[in-house]
């Protein structure tokens, strides 16, 4: 093409791009009556039990077993993990499949379980 481009250029064109790709998905994470947000790179977990673990240990509770057959908590629990979409609607982690939640997550927020029943599940 025209103008011609060095291959240096070039090189540092396609090194930015990799970069990009590999850069993470960073989202923020809230829960009701913790005094602290955390922020988590959602590339680094293969699934919603991996996830789930995770803010288990970084928060400190108990959400239950997660099924990803029944797609759904095996346990109740005081907490129900949810996530803002890119529509601002607030939805239940695990309702859509993990590629569609990696997509459309833009935050995470863990509710305790009274507020969370007109999501479609009753914790409680």
């Amino acid at each position: 093409g025209w103008p011609p481009v060095r291959s240096y250029r070039k090189t540092c064109l396609q090194a930015k791009k990799t970069e990009a790709e590999a850069a993470g998905i960073y989202v923020k994470i809230s829960m009701d009556g913790a005094p602290y947000l955390r922020k988590i790179d959602l590339k680094v977990y293969r699934g919603y039990t991996e996830l789930l673990k995770a803010l288990e240990d970084m928060f400190k509770f108990k959400v239950g077993d997660y099924c990803e057959k029944d797609l759904g908590y095996n346990n109740r629990s005081e907490f129900v993990p949810t996530y803002e979409d890119r529509d601002g609607d607030w939805m239940l982690l695990g309702d859509v499949p993990w590629e569609m939640f990696i997509a459309s997550c833009k935050r995470l927020r863990i509710m305790k379980g009274s507020e969370a029943k007109g999501l479609g599940c009753c914790p409680l």
